[in-house]
């Protein structure tokens, strides 16, 4: 005689872990759109003052940039640098969110470029 084998249930199981998946999603892209606004505000206020103090420190203190980091308020470690010697500036970004640039202007200092609206 024929041994019967078990019936696999991974029907149900697996229809409940993509229902859950899917409103995990949900609850995550409500939630972005929820924040979207004080996150994008705090990536610019982070990025613009990232650039302002690092151009600060590199062409009127004329330090390298990589020591310019230290004088940056705690929680702002998503904030990078880079320069453009050329040009006398510096961007910070924050990923995704934000960019903005200074640019160091003899007898004004380190001016922030206009933000676009």
């Amino acid at each position: 005689m024929a041994t019967a084998k078990p019936i696999a249930r991974t029907g149900p199981r697996r229809r409940w872990k993509l229902r859950l998946a899917l409103l995990a999603a949900v609850i995550a892209v409500a939630a972005a759109a929820w924040f979207w606004h004080p996150l994008r505000s705090y990536a610019l206020t982070g990025a613009s003052y990232g650039a302002r103090v690092a151009c600060s420190c590199r062409y009127v203190e004329g330090r390298p940039l990589g020591s310019c980091r230290d004088d940056f308020e705690p929680g702002m470690g998503l904030v990078h640098l880079s320069e453009d010697e050329a040009a006398r500036s510096v961007t910070a970004t924050f990923p995704l969110l934000s960019r903005q640039t200074a640019v160091f202007r003899e007898g004004e200092g380190c001016v922030l470029e206009k933000w676009g609206s």
